[in-house]
């Protein structure tokens, strides 16, 4: 059976699950919000070693709390972990969240890039990332647009402008697999000089381009990087309808970022704060939870691949970007 997207080839193929982003393009930051019609179960594995997050040593397998409210992923280095602050206040005052006797609250993890030197104002006086937050968590629908929005609004790889990409898989078992990520990498998700993506081996009905795997490649022992700009880390969700447990989407999201070394090179540096989280609805038993969630692993990592190239493939010029865009550079060529 040949894999196939789900109808929208975003995340939000996962029924019951939506993303909202909000931007500003004059400071070339932004925001996206994974929200569920209800909370979900949720872990998360850190593999960068420069990370920004928050709340996430409440998804290890150990811990009280079994499901959250909403992923957020924010543009701003730690500026940007206010984020999840607006869509703690948006989700309160729909009531939703944790009940602790009369009171809710919101459980909301968040991980973020850096932008900072991106070529945006970065003068403001009053931190956005909050506004922008509640501003993501009202626009949450099932479509949203790749590239250059959202947290991808000022997001780039060593050669290439990044952005939030997204991509997903329906399984022969019936469910189906997710992935969003904002591509801020320290490395390239292109080969060389080329058109062609790492990831071209995953690629599903050319949705980044279909230029296949490259015939040539360069000397990998020294790949391009962006370390001297101190700019980087790429955050994912990936997400299924699947009823997992908090143990079972750790190890999803630890599978997932198999995807990430497929479509980046290099990645999990140093100076990346790589992370992945992983939601499951829980809408689809498994028949064989051993081989079907061997299954989900795997689907993640590909689907993250792929969304990976099509963050990058979908990234629009705008004024003051200190790279070029995907298209910018290769349909001149």
């Amino acid at each position: 059976m040949t894999a196939k997207p789900g109808p929208r080839n975003l995340i939000t193929d996962v029924p019951g699950l939506k993303v909202g982003q909000a931007q500003d393009e004059s400071v070339k930051t932004g925001v996206n919000v994974l929200l569920g019609d209800a909370p979900f179960t949720c872990g998360v594995h850190v593999m960068g070693g420069a990370p920004g997050t928050r709340e996430t040593d409440l998804l290890a397998p150990d811990k009280t709390v079994e499901q959250v409210d909403a992923l957020v992923l924010s543009g701003g280095s730690a500026f940007g972990l206010d984020a999840a602050s607006g869509v703690a206040d948006g989700l309160r005052a729909m009531g939703r969240g944790f009940a602790v006797g009369d009171q809710r609250v919101p459980i909301v993890p968040g991980a973020i890039i850096f932008d900072l030197l991106n070529g945006g104002d970065k003068s403001w006086s009053d931190n956005p990332y909050k506004r922008l937050g509640r501003k993501a968590l009202g626009a949450a629908s099932g479509k949203f647009a790749l590239g250059t929005h959202g947290a991808g609004t000022g997001a780039t790889t060593a050669n290439l402008k990044g952005g939030v990409g997204s991509a997903s898989v329906v399984l022969a078992t019936g469910h189906t697999v997710g992935a969003l990520v904002i591509v801020n990498a320290l490395g390239s998700a292109t080969v060389g000089d080329s058109p062609h993506f790492w990831a071209a081996p995953f690629e599903i009905e050319q949705e980044f381009g279909g230029f296949g795997p490259a015939s040539q490649y360069p000397d990998l022992t020294t790949p391009p990087t962006k370390l001297s700009q101190h700019a980087n880390t790429t955050i994912g969700i990936v997400a299924t309808d699947a009823a997992l447990t908090k143990p079972q989407c750790t190890r999803m999201a630890t599978a997932a970022h198999d995807g990430y070394a497929r479509a980046l090179v290099p990645s999990h540096t140093p100076m990346d704060g790589d992370l992945i989280f992983a939601a499951a609805t829980g809408a689809r038993m498994m028949a064989d939870p051993l081989a079907e969630t061997l299954m989900l692993g795997h689907a993640a990592a590909t689907c993250m691949a792929r969304a990976i190239a099509r963050g990058v493939y979908a990234a629009t010029a705008a004024k003051g970007d200190t790279l070029p865009c995907w298209h910018d550079r290769f349909d001149k060529a």
